[in-house]
């Protein structure tokens, strides 16, 4: 806005409300969703292709890798993952199931020894009504908290501050990752 331009001039009622812009978050919003079948525009079956840090990969196992949610809700938010495109957790079969259990038990030993947080969210979200942003690929979210880590930003602008950059997250799980 031009400092000679009034506020009052443009169309609506004030609502006295700030705005935090946060443009970077299309990227999110308008992104392409993976198909059932999977393919290019799956996040979680390019993940596995790229080396670590480019990827954000933590961890490599057989059947399942974990990877650093690229919208965390707080530092050391990782995503447990087959690597095949599967969508339902009843689809997994023996042997990813008992990998998927494993990598998130370790997920949660790594991020302790890394980051001490006082508690975790554990959780999947089957179906886009469920709440999946990537419904067509099965993930299990570990999320790391601590007390106080919810503040006014994303109560009042939707908003999360988030203090340590992935990178840096990723190379401190990875050289915290319980060996075993």
């Amino acid at each position: 806005m031009a400092e000679t331009e009034d506020p009052a001039d443009f169309v609506g009622e004030p609502d006295g409300f700030d705005r935090l812009w946060t443009p970077h978050r299309m990227v999110y919003i308008e992104g392409d969703r993976p198909d059932p079948d999977g393919g290019t525009g799956c996040p979680f079956c390019a993940a596995p292709d790229k080396d670590d840090a480019e990827g954000l990969v933590v961890h490599r196992g057989e059947h399942c890798y974990v990877v650093l949610n690229l919208f965390p809700y707080n530092p050391g938010h990782v995503l447990v993952c087959p690597y095949r495109h599967v969508a339902r957790y009843v689809d997994l079969t023996d042997d990813e199931t008992v990998e998927f259990t494993a990598l998130t038990k370790a997920s949660v030993h790594a991020l302790e020894a890394a980051s001490a947080p006082m508690g975790f969210n554990l959780g999947m979200n089957q179906g886009e009504v469920a709440g999946a942003g990537v419904a067509a690929h099965l993930h299990q979210h570990v999320v790391p908290r601590w007390g106080g880590d919810s503040n006014f930003l994303p109560i009042i602008a939707r908003t999360k501050a988030l203090p340590v950059l992935l990178e840096d997250v990723r190379t401190r799980l990875a050289a915290h990752w319980p060996h075993g």
